[in-house]
């Protein structure tokens, strides 16, 4: 291995769940592409997880590296990994997930045959409780390469999640993973297409994403939401600093209208300490101010929604309850499709 140039650098985030780290790093150091590096940072660990990074390096010298850090959290847990990387292309697992032994090869081919600066590989998600498959995504787009267009939404629909994705390291090695839990994984895809131009979609189903409900992504309140405004607006900054914003203004608009209008104040209803009411009007002066093309975004105007199928509908019809100055009653719709007729959504 020191003498082959790495294609692949995969950055394992770690922390505890030593049920199901095995069957993750299993998985990897099978991977069919080789020249690969996997960077095992066990983020202080309290169960037998950082022993069994250890074994592994152990046994697969030269593949595997383990790396002990102090708790600080997941995004730490990436920054350092990514800092460490050396491959061609980098990417990020999570231990209680696991991928298919070709899973590396083929986002790899098709990033270096296209000379793409991101590939996207379909994801499963499934109930960790039942191990049912909940749902498929990211596979919509088919054996397809694509530019980066202003004038085109389509990334706005590219999942946040940066497992399911191989980077071109050259490209967002200096960028990080912000400082809050919960949503950094979407700052720091949104950060990265000021770098990128080209991003290449493999349709297979190559990822399983195992959803824990009490996970960070299922517990949302009042501070996420600061936080989530506070960040927004870093990554706002980055694209006026990269000359980007003007070119990028009602993708980035329409993407802060996404995520922080439509999942995250859905997420943040659940906790019932929040006045939602006094939330959402909040929320909407926030995007008036910072994000105001959001209004009137060619995104989310009914034609253009219609000619590009059902996500794009649904979002301009989030808008439209918005605009009405009624956004309560898409809570309250997205609530009942999830909780009572149990449908899976997600933009």
């Amino acid at each position: 291995m020191k003498n082959k140039k790495i294609k692949l650098s995969i950055v394992v985030a770690v922390y505890n769940l030593e049920k199901y780290l095995p069957r993750c790093l299993d998985a990897l150091v099978n991977q069919t592409l080789e020249a690969i590096e996997i960077l095992c940072v066990d983020d202080g660990s309290t169960d037998s997880a950082p022993q069994i990074v250890d074994e592994y390096a152990e046994k697969y010298p030269g593949k595997v590296k383990a790396f002990h850090k102090k708790n600080g959290g997941e995004f730490t847990t990436r920054n350092y990994g990514l800092e460490r990387a050396s491959g061609e292309y980098v990417t990020f697992v999570d231990t209680d997930d696991y991928v298919e032994l070709d899973w590396a090869e083929k986002l790899y081919n098709a990033a270096k045959k296209n000379d793409a600066d991101m590939a996207v590989c379909g994801f499963e998600r499934i109930d960790l409780k039942t191990n049912k498959v909940v749902a498929t995504n990211m596979t919509n787009f088919g054996n397809t390469v694509r530019n980066i267009d202003p004038k085109d939404d389509y990334i706005l629909f590219i999942n946040p999640a940066p497992w399911n994705k191989v980077y071109k390291r050259d490209k967002i090695k200096d960028l990080k993973f912000l400082p809050f839990r919960g949503f950094n994984d979407t700052m720091f895809l949104a950060s990265c297409y000021t770098r990128m131009n080209k991003i290449a979609f493999v349709s297979d189903v190559l990822y399983h994403y195992y959803l824990r409900y009490d996970s960070q992504i299922h517990t949302v309140n009042k501070q996420d939401v600061d936080n989530l405004k506070k960040y927004l607006l870093e990554v706002k900054n980055l694209y006026i600093k990269s000359n980007k914003y003007e070119e990028m203004k009602y993708i980035l608009d329409a993407f802060a209208f996404l995520h922080l209008g439509t999942s995250v104040m859905y997420r943040v209803s659940y906790d019932n300490t929040v006045d939602m009411k006094q939330m959402l009007k909040d929320t909407i002066k926030y995007l008036d101010d910072n994000f105001s093309s959001w209004r009137k975004s060619p995104f989310l105007k009914l034609g253009y929604s219609l000619k590009r199928g059902f996500k794009h509908f649904a979002l301009w019809g989030v808008s439209l309850f918005y605009k009405l100055g009624i956004p309560m009653v898409y809570i309250k719709i997205y609530r009942f499709l999830v909780d009572k007729l149990k449908i899976d959504i997600k933009f």
